[in-house]
Order: C-alpha cells, then sequence, then structure tokens
C-alpha cells in the first residue's frame, strides 16, 4: 500500500513506517500531522488517481527539525573587483508516516 501526497510544495510517495524529509513543517516534534492532499492511492488489489484529490488521508508524526548541508555559492566579475560569496541551509522536517487512512 503507498499513496503520494503533496506537502510543502512537493509531492513524496509514501508508505506506512516510512520516515521521509520534508520542508519544515509548523509542529513540534513528536505532533501529529494529517496530509489531506492525496494525488493517488494504491493497495494490492485496486489503484486510484485523484481528479484532483482521492478520498484518503495520510497521518504524519514530527521526529525532528534541521538543517540541511550549508550551500556555498560565489560569483566573480573579472577585472571588475567583485567577488561575493554567500552562503544558505535549508530548513527541513523529519515524518514518519502513521498510517493511510480513509478520509472525507
Amino acid at each position: 500500500m503507498y499513496a503520494i501526497i503533496k506537502i510543502s510544495g512537493r509531492q513524496f510517495c509514501v508508505s506506512p513506517d516510512e520516515v521521509i524529509k520534508v520542508g519544515k513543517l509548523h509542529a513540534e516534534p513528536g505532533e501529529d500531522v494529517l496530509v489531506k492532499d492525496v494525488i493517488m492511492y494504491a493497495d494490492d488489489e485496486d489503484r486510484q488517481i485523484g481528479t484532483p484529490l482521492v478520498p484518503y488521508q495520510v497521518r504524519l508524526e514530527v521526529l525532528e527539525h534541521g538543517r540541511e548541508r550549508k550551500l556555498i555559492t560565489s560569483r566573480f566579475v573579472r577585472r571588475g573587483g567583485m567577488r561575493r560569496r554567500r552562503g544558505y541551509q535549508q530548513h527541513f522536517s523529519m515524518v514518519k508516516v502513521k498510517a493511510i487512512e480513509k478520509g472525507d
């Protein structure tokens, strides 16, 4: 059994007891999050593709929040005396899929 969900502007293929890394969620570690944006649901017998969504929901548990490795970007202009160096770290949340259940 698996489902394709939309969360934090991206799509993820999830199945029960799977741990995934998504964009930062506004929930504390240990809290449950309910995702109703289920695009597709597939089981052993049947498969449902939404137009645009299917009537299922996915229950997630937030495990932790963190930041990715720092990405360093640099820009250099020859003979211009311009050098720029910037770093960026993306925030993320680790979540565990608790259940895929029938919803509205």
